[in-house]
């Protein structure tokens, strides 16, 4: 498959694996997968290394995690919540990542595709106390 051909759900599904792959090292460093509560609470910096190659950053209810290559900026959900995502998350994602998702680096079209997939009833959000969404799941 190549970059033309990849479409919004590839890159939501691209995106959750990278939160969740970040989220699974900042739980092997601090015991959680949320870290938002150790940083509230003094315990650790808002900023600081995971492994020697790996930095995060907190911000508001999020995290920015720094691979060596790529970053992967997400927010915490309601329920400290890993799987929601919003347009502004997958626009930073696909200018991050231009050569796999060159077509979402426009933004426009990353927002006229999002409306579509919500019309679809793809993804619906996580809550109606969050901005987040979240794939929905299809038995």
């Amino acid at each position: 498959m190549n970059k033309k051909d990849k479409s919004l759900e590839d890159l939501i599904n691209d995106f959750l694996s990278k939160v969740d792959s970040a989220t699974l090292l900042l739980e092997k460093r601090f015991g959680t997968r949320n870290i938002l509560r150790l940083w509230r609470s003094n315990q650790i910096q808002r900023c600081g290394d995971i492994t020697d190659n790996t930095q995060y950053e907190l911000h508001g209810v999020g995290c920015i995690v720094h691979f060596t290559t790529e970053s992967v900026n997400f927010d915490y959900g309601s329920n400290s919540r890993i799987d929601g995502f919003d347009v502004w998350r997958l626009y930073i994602y696909a200018l991050d990542r231009p050569l796999i998702y060159e077509k979402y680096c426009d933004k426009k079209t990353l927002e006229k595709e999002f409306q579509e997939l919500i019309s679809l009833n793809i993804i619906e959000k996580m809550s109606i106390n969050d901005n987040l969404y979240v794939l929905v799941k299809t038995e």
